[in-house]
């Protein structure tokens, strides 16, 4: 489960979980169940369910930072 290991995601005003009005996030822990991030606030860190996350980044509220600079290029 190491595929979204620091990764960096920029979050889409879509992105309904974003209580810290944040612009990215990074992932900090994958388990097989859950996501631990933390918002570009250093003070904000959450943790979702696997599926969920998956979900946020299938809908397109999560793109990762390296494939949003790889279309803007």
């Amino acid at each position: 489960m190491n595929l979204y290991n620091n990764m960096e995601f920029e979050m889409k005003s879509c992105f309904i979980p974003n209580l810290a009005k944040s612009e990215s996030l990074r992932i900090l822990e994958v388990t097989t169940g859950s996501v631990i991030v933390q918002m570009q606030n250093p003070d904000c860190r959450g943790v979702f369910p696997m599926d969920s996350f998956q979900y946020w980044i299938k809908r397109g509220s999560l793109v990762e930072k390296n494939e949003q600079q790889k279309k803007t290029s």
